[in-house]
């Protein structure tokens, strides 16, 4: 069966690889479409520090299911459309002692420290498989993504007294919006992209900032009252705005990276003492984000079609990616479909 591969840096190409075969416990899926995402690109890029080459990348799913292990319960069967949470947890490391699986120290993400699911056929545990009546293939592959938004919007504890920032507005950013907006919030959308802002707009937030052509500062002195946002959520991952959530979040405020940056940043350290500020990360997503992102969607209205910058085959996955290359700021998500 086909499979896109990365093998190294700025590699990919389309190899054939053996079909999978299915354990008690698992279920067999036939996957519709897989989608490119952040860390995918930095995988492309060589710039991904988890990695393992040579790797199949794909965690973000559209799929169905056309087989069921013996041992699988009887609420998953043949036809299902579904997703997969993708992550791992040991059981064992601290994390999964709090009962914070998205963030096992020994985590491996599907398409990252091992293959994911950019090919035909894929097998995985059934209790990775979530489903939901009514969303379609294509649906399902943009829930693992904005499950991430959401999850850093659940670490930074929103509530409808808060005004909440979102920087970046990417599909991550997108989830972190939208649960924002469901909670209650004030949200402040900041992005460098003028239709991704009006797109924010329509979704629900209040507030957009364009920071190549206004001043972020002044901007949000303006919106608060000279407070300050209550609540940072951090998705770009570069020294810039990673400061940007620290100058910018109110005194005692919260300060929430989903990015990560690929370089050495030099905070003025005094900010973390004066706002005496919560500063938190968010790492993948829990069960229940991916419930709520289902829920969310299943409510109709999302606008799918322009958050899909465009679906190729395997073969025109090597341009597509090199097409985000160049232009990275325009791009929402590249779907594979098989």
């Amino acid at each position: 069966m086909k499979a896109v591969l990365i093998p190294g840096k700025g590699e990919m190409q389309v190899k054939d690889i053996s079909a999978p075969e299915m354990g008690r416990e698992e279920v067999l899926l036939k996957i519709h479409y897989a989608g490119f995402c952040g860390s995918d690109l930095n995988t492309f890029l060589g710039k991904n520090p988890m990695v393992r080459y040579p790797v199949i990348p794909g965690h973000e799913i559209g799929a169905e299911i056309v087989a069921v292990g013996e041992a699988v319960p009887s609420h998953l069967q043949a036809g299902m459309t579904c997703t997969v949470n993708p992550y791992t947890s040991c059981g064992a490391c601290s994390a999964c002692r709090n009962m914070r699986y998205n963030a096992c120290r020994n985590n491996q993400t599907l398409g990252v420290q091992r293959d994911g699911a950019m090919c035909e056929y894929t097998t995985v545990p059934w209790q990775k498989v979530v489903t939901e009546p009514g969303l379609t293939p294509l649906n399902f592959a943009l829930v693992e993504p904005m499950s991430v938004g959401f999850h850093a919007v659940a670490r930074a504890e929103v509530t409808d007294l808060d005004y909440v920032l979102v920087i970046g507005c990417g599909m991550v950013g997108i989830g972190a919006v939208v649960r924002s907006v469901l909670r209650g919030a004030r949200v402040i959308a900041a992005d460098i992209d003028d239709h991704k802002l009006e797109l924010m707009r329509r979704l629900g937030a209040q507030y957009t900032i364009n920071t190549l052509t206004e001043d972020i500062h002044s901007r949000l002195s303006e919106i608060t009252s000279g407070l300050g946002p209550d609540v940072v959520i951090e998705a770009v991952g570069s020294p810039l705005t990673y400061r940007m959530a620290v100058d910018e979040v109110a005194f005692t405020g919260r300060v929430v990276y989903i990015g990560y940056s690929k370089s050495e940043i030099a905070f003025e350290t005094k900010l973390f003492v004066q706002k005496e500020m919560d500063i938190r990360g968010s790492r993948n997503a829990m069960p229940d984000d991916f419930r709520a992102v289902t829920e969310y969607l299943k409510r109709g209205g999302f606008p799918f079609e322009e958050l899909i910058s465009s679906v190729c085959t395997p073969e025109e996955a090597l341009p597509q990616m090199e097409q985000w290359v160049s232009n990275p700021g325009k791009v929402f998500r590249i779907l594979v479909k098989f």
